[in-house]
């Protein structure tokens, strides 16, 4: 089942395209209330050294936080904070990447570059792993996932590719010369 996007991605990259100061990037809450599950997501920004986000909810603290926490960790653990008040004990969070900024890419959103299952997790293991996050994505280290290649062991002698034929002399000849 698809996640209730509080701010689907569509508004939120239109407003803030003009803005190449600004990074977009998906943050994904899963909670659990009741003996039910639910899922919120919001738009993180990040601009001048502080991270904020932008989004949508029928509570006010969980959606829009204004641009003034220093490190990403502060602004997650504010919306675990702001959970807490409405009894939901947040179980997962979910962190993509930066939101291209031209309006026509195809580029697909990258939702989960990183998971975190806090529910098993200590304040102190889940702030070391999203301040890593954070600092490689302003690095822009981070690339996709879906460019990334499964990694493979290879079998000495044996070729991951499939099988080709084997070409004539004459045409290995020629791609020596190009070369």
């Amino acid at each position: 089942s698809r996640p209730h996007c509080c701010l689907d991605s569509v508004p939120t990259r239109y407003l803030t395209n003009g803005q190449p100061s600004v990074e977009r990037f998906p943050i994904s809450f899963k909670t659990h209330f009741s003996g039910n599950y639910f899922h919120h997501v919001v738009l993180g920004i990040y601009c001048n050294g502080r991270y904020g986000s932008l989004g949508m909810s029928r509570r006010s603290d969980l959606m829009d936080k204004p641009l003034t926490y220093r490190t990403l960790s502060d602004l997650i653990f504010e919306f675990e904070d702001s959970y807490k008040k409405y009894l939901h004990s947040v179980k997962k969070v979910k962190i993509g990447l930066y939101v291209p900024h031209e309006p026509h890419s195809f580029q697909p959103i990258e939702w989960k570059q990183l998971v975190l299952n806090i529910s098993k997790m200590t304040r102190t293991e889940v702030r070391k792993e999203l301040e890593k996050f954070a600092r490689d994505m302003r690095m822009k280290i981070l690339k996709p996932s879906s460019a990334h290649s499964p990694m493979k062991e290879r079998s000495r002698g044996k070729s991951l590719s499939p099988r080709r034929r084997q070409a004539s002399p004459q045409r290995r000849a020629c791609r020596r010369d190009k070369s």
